[in-house]
């Protein structure tokens, strides 16, 4: 009966104490559109460092993959999803951005045959902030970085927008230098769908990094509505309209500017407009907002301020 008890509570033990293993799965989007929709909490051992969204298309020549994840692992497990997709191969991988779960899974893909494209300011700021991901990540993932190597995108394109085709997909490359300098967006204008890196956080708060640029942010996002997308592929967050978007990602960025930034400008002290607009009843429903929105005033504060 000992012998009996003690089995039974070496099995519940390891039933209580097993890591999950965290697997993305592929939702479609549009016909040969797909999203990766990652969790909204942060960068994990037991997500990987996949807390964001990715995605990808499925074209007659292969798949172009928005970007790529932040370690080995999770670029093998972006494979994975993919491949329960289609059979085509990784052809091309696009970043948006250069925080690491953007990137830092390029090697893996680019060791598989795929080409990595960014616009050039984002591999510059890829190769600036390298070392500091890398450390960063290994803190989050410890033995799970392990063969992580970091290769900024190695085919980099001049210009603020670029436009580019395969297999009969047409896709835009386009800068909004938002949340780190470089960041950009993919929109595929025929299937109205936008791939917008992290200018856009919908169910979450975004977040106002020292990297940041609000003024930008503001200016993206009303180029971004300007194209009235179908559907958004946001940084974070389930895949939207429009007009979630604008509710918590627009509005949000106008408020900073307009309110926020006008206060700067008037030179009223910080503390006071911190204080004034502490509770503000559009944007409490989202994860993050105790943690974030105070911090991401004082940012943007200083933003306006030194204008």
């Amino acid at each position: 009966m000992l012998k009996r008890f003690v089995v039974l509570v070496a099995v519940a033990g390891f039933t209580l104490n097993a890591r999950a293993d965290f697997q993305p799965v592929a939702e479609r989007v549009t016909d040969n559109v797909y999203a990766i929709v990652g969790p909204l909490g942060q960068r994990s051992a037991d997500n990987d460092g996949l807390n964001a969204n990715f995605g990808f298309v499925v074209t007659p020549q292969g798949v172009i993959l928005i970007d790529s994840g932040a370690s080995l692992l999770g670029a093998k497990k972006i494979a994975t999803a993919i491949g329960k997709v289609t059979k085509q191969p990784v052809r091309w991988v696009l970043n948006t951005g250069s925080q690491d779960h953007r990137w830092l899974g390029n090697d893996y893909f680019a060791g598989k045959g795929a080409e990595v494209i960014a616009l050039a300011r984002t591999a510059a700021t890829q190769a600036e902030f390298a070392a500091q991901h890398m450390q960063m990540m290994k803190r989050f993932l410890g033995e799970r970085m392990q063969g992580t190597r970091p290769l900024p995108a190695t085919k980099t394109l001049a210009g603020n927008s670029v436009t580019l085709e395969l297999g009969g997909e047409t896709l835009t490359l386009t800068y909004t230098d938002a949340h780190f300098t470089g960041d950009a967006w993919v929109w595929l204008p025929t299937r109205g769908v936008m791939f917008s890196g992290d200018l856009v956080f919908v169910d979450r708060l975004l977040g106002v990094l020292p990297w940041s640029n609000v003024k930008n942010s503001q200016k993206a996002f009303h180029a971004l509505a300007a194209l009235k997308p179908a559907y958004i592929v946001p940084g974070h967050g389930r895949v939207c309209d429009l007009a979630q978007a604008q509710r918590e990602t627009g509005d949000y960025y106008d408020f900073l500017a307009n309110q926020v930034g006008a206060a700067a400008r008037e030179m009223e002290p910080l503390a006071a407009t911190l204080d004034r607009y502490a509770d503000l009843p559009a944007f409490r429903h989202l994860d993050n907002y105790e943690g974030l929105h105070r911090a991401n005033m004082n940012r943007a504060f200083t933003e306006f301020e030194s204008q």
